[in-house]
């Protein structure tokens, strides 16, 4: 197994019947393990310390919770002082194997990738384990998220088994990252403004009927909100704030010429009804050709947008 320093990050929160057995299964490489309870009203951290024999166990608490979020970022932020080389998130319910350490780092190690994420999606005849609901969802939210974060090369983008570098996470403003359940969606835009590389890593789900706390419909307008925000400010960074390229022109040019014909087909439609009299072909044209223009530029920029997805590592780690 490579040399560097591996933690492991486990947020607490009701999982005390399986934090042990899950603590368990980590292989003996990892030097650190981080127990994070975020006023766990099971006293899951209390817990760990009575019953697990570990020596490389440290149990950290948030005496407010703060989501999942809090919990890995207070998690982070102690890995970090420890000087750990690669962190990975895992979570205590059982849901994650931790046998999959050792895939989820091997392109951080390799210097392939910066950051990690497990994928559930990768093999179909899997997919089968999973609910319906939890199919759908992760579908919508994945296309959302390639739009928000620019990563269109990965899927499964709320999958909380993820294996960061120490250098990508010192660059990032922890303090900033959501702490609640657009956590991980958050630490892809954020990753994606300092142009990290993320990888997908196949995964299998597994489901030992565990409610999640997260609700679709509460949180849909909020994530709504979230997204549609962090893709205005990942693209004003990344096409008008750090560089001005043919892309930036063709989402200007496109976006303002499809505004116009719209505008413009309206006022002539509404113009026509109430005239009583049709449009000529004329003025169908000088609507529909901005319309049509502009949805090209918007494609262009799209295209462009897909290929410059980040492939060069920041990672400065030798196996």
């Amino acid at each position: 197994m490579p040399s560097n320093k591996i933690a492991v990050i486990i947020p607490c929160y009701q999982v005390r019947d399986n934090i042990i057995s899950v603590i368990g299964g980590i292989n003996s490489h990892i030097k650190n393990i981080y127990v994070v309870d975020d006023a766990c009203p099971q006293k899951s951290g209390d817990y760990v310390r009575e019953f697990c024999k570990d020596e490389r166990v440290k149990v950290i608490y948030n005496h407010i919770n703060q989501g999942v979020g809090g919990a890995v970022i207070a998690g982070y932020k102690e890995a970090l002082k420890d000087d750990n080389d690669i962190l990975v998130k895992l979570d205590g319910d059982g849901q994650m194997d931790p046998s999959m350490i050792n895939s989820l780092i091997a392109p951080i190690i390799s210097g392939k990738a910066d950051y990690t994420k497990g994928n559930r999606f990768f093999y179909p005849e899997e997919i089968t384990d999973m609910p319906l609901i939890r199919i759908i969802g992760n579908i919508i939210l994945s296309f959302v998220n390639k739009i928000s974060s620019g990563y269109w090369n990965i899927f499964d983008p709320t999958n909380g088994y993820t294996a960061i570098s120490r250098d990508v996470l010192k660059m990032l403003p922890l303090d900033k990252i959501n702490k609640r359940y657009f956590f991980e969606s958050d630490m892809l835009f954020r990753l994606n403004i300092i142009r990290a590389v993320v990888y997908d890593v196949p995964m299998p789900p597994i489901y030992n009927n565990e409610k999640s706390g997260f609700r679709i419909f509460d949180n849909m307008f909020l994530f709504a909100r979230k997204h549609i925000c962090n893709s205005f400010k990942r693209i004003f960074y990344n096409y008008y704030l750090r560089d001005f390229s043919i892309a930036s022109i063709e989402l200007s040019l496109g976006g303002f010429l499809l505004i116009l014909g719209i505008i413009f087909g309206i006022i002539n439609w509404q113009y026509s009804i109430e005239s009583s009299n049709p449009a000529t072909a004329g003025t169908v044209m000088l609507c529909a050709l901005p319309i049509i223009i502009g949805f090209q530029l918007l494609l262009s920029f799209l295209n462009y947008d897909v290929t410059h997805t980040p492939t060069k590592p920041i990672t400065n780690i030798v196996g």
